[in-house]
């Protein structure tokens, strides 16, 4: 399902370049549930950033579903990311001038799904998540860990293949984030594939494997 060969992010500063990634060989299979680990500055963020092709600026190969996303512009790989990603930010990145409500609707506008579907699915969100009585507030009205529960409602509304979340957790209570987990794993059982960040080994425990960085390297 997904396959990284040889990907190398690089930036050039006056001292020389400098890696962010290096040499990241990966293959995720359809259904796995993969944790990536390490220190800060590591690359986790960037590797997952790579994943949902919010970056473009890397080389190296790049296959999504049978795509060379390589090989693709980057409307082409947009494309790609509206069909198949969620993603949970670690600064959320909800919409300022839109609602709890309008913020879950958001990746069902990609899709075709009909005007009554998509209120049936933000109804259905805003229930699960406790956030029903936020539905017409706006992010700045919310703590940050409200804020989380709505990227995270946002980034599984539309049932994506592939589910990426960086540190899922990281704002909320510790029942709140076993929640979220819990979660996960059922949509995972259910066939959602999951590549999370975190630095959390009681998170880490609900995947299938952990992927560990250093200095923007895989560690054996």
């Amino acid at each position: 399902m997904i396959t990284l060969k040889q990907v190398e992010k690089c930036i050039q500063l006056k001292a020389g370049p400098y890696y962010i990634l290096r040499q990241i060989n990966l293959e995720i299979q359809p259904g796995e549930f993969l944790t990536i680990m390490g220190p800060s500055g590591a690359g986790k963020s960037t590797l997952l950033n790579i994943l949902g092709m919010y970056d473009n600026e890397w080389t190296g190969e790049y296959t999504l579903f049978g795509d060379a996303v390589h090989r693709l512009a980057p409307n082409k790989r947009s494309v790609l990311n509206k069909q198949y990603v969620g993603f949970v930010f670690q600064q959320f990145h909800l919409l300022d001038d839109l609602t709890v409500a309008e913020n879950l609707e958001v990746p069902l506008s990609y899709r075709n799904v009909s005007r009554s579907e998509r209120s049936a699915a933000v109804a259905d969100m805003l229930d699960r998540f406790n956030i029903v009585g936020k539905k017409d507030l706006y992010p700045r009205q919310l703590s940050g860990g409200q804020q989380q529960l709505v990227a995270v409602a946002r980034a599984i509304i539309a049932k994506p293949k592939l589910l990426l979340a960086d540190e899922p957790t990281g704002n909320l209570h510790t029942d709140q984030g076993r929640e979220i987990m819990e979660l996960f794993k059922r949509l995972n059982s259910e066939g959602t594939t999951i590549v999370q960040v975190t630095h959390s080994e009681a998170n880490a425990a609900y995947g299938h494997r952990i992927l560990k960085l250093r200095d923007g390297m895989q560690v054996a």
